[in-house]
């Protein structure tokens, strides 16, 4: 009778650990796998259970990809947001900044000199240094129709 090496078992294989608490694909496998090489021989898993189990790890692999799709998209759209708002590069810019019953507690003007991703969205960044968030523009000029 031949002997199998023990070093070949899943379970004995070497892995490297991941910081995160969620199973992966290859941790459903693993588990898979160890549950074929553990079962009973008289009392086999069942044609439907491993079927379903197949089932669900083909709908995880799927899910995975749509996550990691839809985590593109976001990053894609926020690029997207902040090259929405390029054109008003070297624009003079109004606003007003309210404060958290709804009224005006600041106004001002300035000429934008970037765009960027804040923590609360897309803010202007003006020639001072201060940032506006794009909710706050009440009026768009062109810096050289500016009159000083």
């Amino acid at each position: 009778m031949t002997k199998i090496d023990p070093s070949l078992f899943l379970a004995n294989q070497t892995t490297e650990k991941t910081s995160n608490n969620q199973l992966g694909k290859d941790d459903f496998l693993k588990i898979l796998m160890t549950q074929l090489q553990n079962q009973d021989p008289s009392n086999p898993m069942e044609d439907k259970e491993f079927i379903s189990q197949m089932a669900n790890f083909s709908s995880l692999e799927q899910l995975m990809a749509i996550s990691k799709s839809m985590n593109g998209l976001v990053q894609s759209q926020s690029m997207n947001s902040v090259i929405e708002y390029s054109h008003l590069i070297d624009r003079q810019v109004e606003f007003n900044v309210y404060n958290e019953d709804g009224s005006v507690e600041k106004t001002g003007n300035g000429i934008v000199e970037g765009v960027s991703m804040g923590e609360s969205g897309i803010e202007l960044v003006l020639q001072n240094g201060e940032k506006v968030s794009v909710h706050s523009i009440t009026e768009i000029k062109n810096a050289s129709e500016v009159v000083e």
